[in-house]
């Protein structure tokens, strides 16, 4: 999502209604939420109180979520401070007031990780949940070096000149094939792992006979926001936009039963 602190350089912003609008659906119809890194925009930003300010109604919607345990949390190079808990509780423990405090324990009680692994039920197979970043050296072992351009050299740039960032997958193409294919790489050597990964933006939707690389593209497209839904073992890539002046979801992939993607690995 990149949530920032609604200025030029805030791409999340132009989605915000549609992205509360899908959530509030999910919420309503008792999903689970997982978000894949990058919730919030902390390259760009120094501190948390503006992203704060701007989404108060996303956070406390995402707090319902966790309420009833039905949110998990990844993070990814544009929000890496978060897989220190000190740092974390640093950042945005003053932002809450004491009347708040009980919200407050409850949302930053979350435990934020670098990835997760879903079982998935009656068989011996998972889906591997990640960023992506991972298999992105400058953006993974070099985050802080990345951090320091985008903060103090891109960002001035994009408010001025409009200049895209290079330092982002998103916004390089020759850097986004890189990282997928060393994805799909690393799937293929470890017995055609299915994964569902994020930072590029890119969708993608593996046919059951390819390399079972899955990518939930973002909420910072053009006025829709993309993801995946898992229902019944059934995926799908989903399209949450404005049509007639109404939000509606398109499927624009699957379903799919998960199963036939079982066929490549032993």
């Amino acid at each position: 999502m990149h949530k920032g602190d609604n200025s030029y350089a805030d791409d999340f912003v132009h989605n915000v209604a549609i992205y509360k609008y899908a959530l509030e659906h999910y919420y309503q119809n008792d999903f689970i939420y997982f978000e894949l890194g990058d919730g919030v925009e902390l390259w760009e930003n120094k501190s948390f109180e503006p992203i704060y300010n701007t989404y108060k109604e996303i956070f406390d919607l995402q707090l319902k979520f966790h309420k009833q345990k039905r949110l998990h949390l990844l993070w990814g190079n544009h929000d890496m401070v978060f897989k220190d808990k000190n740092v974390v509780e640093k950042m945005l423990n003053r932002f809450f007031t004491d009347k708040q405090s009980k919200d407050k324990k409850l949302l930053f009680n979350v435990d934020f990780k670098e990835s997760l692994l879903l079982d998935i039920d009656g068989t011996n197979k998972s889906i591997f949940l990640i960023h992506g970043h991972q298999a992105d050296f400058m953006n993974y072992s070099m985050w802080k070096f990345n951090r320091f351009l985008v903060r103090y050299l891109w960002m001035p740039l994009q408010k001025t000149f409009a200049i895209k960032d290079p330092t982002s997958p998103a916004k390089n193409y020759k850097n986004s094939i890189k990282v997928e294919r060393n994805l799909k790489k690393w799937i293929v050597k470890n017995n055609h792992q299915i994964v569902i990964a994020g930072h590029t933006h890119r969708p993608k939707f593996p046919l059951p006979n390819e390399v079972p690389y899955f990518n939930d593209g973002s909420c910072v497209h053009p006025k829709s926001i993309i993801g995946i839904e898992i229902e019944n073992l059934e995926i799908s890539l989903v399209k949450w936009h404005v049509k007639n002046k109404e939000i509606i979801k398109e499927t624009l992939e699957g379903p799919t039963d998960l199963s036939l993607y079982f066929s490549l690995s032993l």
